[in-house]
């Protein structure tokens, strides 16, 4: 780790390199400085992550070609039409504080790719739907390498968070194995004016799942709370993701980790693009306290839930205009 969590005016860094050697002293070392970040800010970034540069670039290159496509042609696969929510989300749709205007972004998300014959499709699971792909050479192909890339590293990490809590590191795969994790590109456009604390790229937030890996240009923008109120910036770093603890994952241990509330306001003038995986457990995965986070002290907190049944309390509020 290169970053002292005293010093709260930054996000600590954890190196990767060790879980992806394979050494069980490394991935203990970074099992720690994981659950460290997770259970003080929320946040972390991550370097030697083993996500191939060519794929991020690829990306971002689609997701710029695709947002300054005419809004007639990406409104083709809007996510209103979708009850799993995917598709394109126009400016302004989104409105995650349901108290201020519409958020300043405009979206586009995908699911995992799924056959036609697929058991979670045919049963009519919720959250689980056929993604809506624009009419744009190499934005499918380029969304689906980086979508299976980060869905390994989402299942890595998910390791080294099971070993800092202390059950076996494969407590979570069979919560992940038939996933609704989902990858989100974002465009926000230049911050009009002086923030005011009315209109936000996105609004104050935290994220419903387990784990959320951000890929950000170098305009900046992201900011996070921190326990005292007040707001930090996480500046771009080349080649690291800026991770954060979801709601699920805060509900699984019990409040020993944090899901700790962010929000963006792209203060530099330029389009700001960014590209978000959200690790989200399987539909049917139960959120309950994980053995060891609980005990005469510290009492459950949360009923169990489905994660479906979670997600969906969620996320309705967050389209209700639409």
């Amino acid at each position: 780790m290169r970053t002292n969590l005293s010093d709260m005016q930054r996000v600590p860094i954890v190196d990767l390199a060790p879980l992806h050697d394979g050494t069980q002293a490394g991935i203990v070392t970074v099992a720690r400085e994981i659950g460290l970040a997770a259970r003080d800010i929320g946040f972390f970034a991550v370097t030697n992550h083993g996500v191939p540069q060519r794929l991020i670039d690829e990306l971002f290159v689609v997701a710029q070609t695709f947002f300054a496509l005419p809004a007639a042609v990406k409104a083709q696969t809007p996510i209103e039409q979708s009850p799993q929510y995917l598709g394109y989300a126009r400016m302004s749709l989104e409105k995650l504080d349901p108290n201020r205007p519409g958020d300043a972004k405009e979206s586009f998300n995908m699911g995992r790719e799924r056959a036609p014959g697929d058991p979670d499709l045919r049963a009519g699971t919720p959250f689980v739907g056929v993604n809506q792909w624009p009419r744009l050479p190499g934005f499918r192909a380029a969304l689906l390498a980086y979508f299976d890339e980060l869905a390994e590293l989402g299942v890595l990490i998910h390791r080294a968070i099971a070993l800092n809590l202390g059950v076996d590191a494969n407590y979570f795969a069979t919560s992940y194995d038939r996933s609704l994790s989902a990858l989100r590109i974002l465009h926000y456009p230049p911050h009009p004016g002086t923030f005011d604390g009315t209109l936000y790229g996105a609004g104050p937030h935290t994220d419903y799942g387990g784990l959320t890996l951000l890929a950000q240009d170098d305009n900046g923008g992201l900011e996070v709370r921190r326990r005292d109120g007040t707001w930090i910036a996480v500046e771009p770093a080349p080649g690291t993701f800026v991770c954060n603890i979801g709601d699920a994952m805060m509900r699984w241990t019990n409040d020993i980790y944090v899901s700790n509330a962010h929000r963006v306001v792209n203060r530099s003038g330029r389009e700001r693009y960014s590209a978000a995986f959200f690790c989200e457990p399987n539909p049917d995965a139960l959120i309950a306290c994980i053995p060891g986070c609980a005990g005469p002290e510290r009492p459950a907190k949360y009923p169990p839930i489905a994660f479906a049944e979670y997600l969906r309390s969620r996320l309705e509020p967050t389209y209700a205009g639409t």
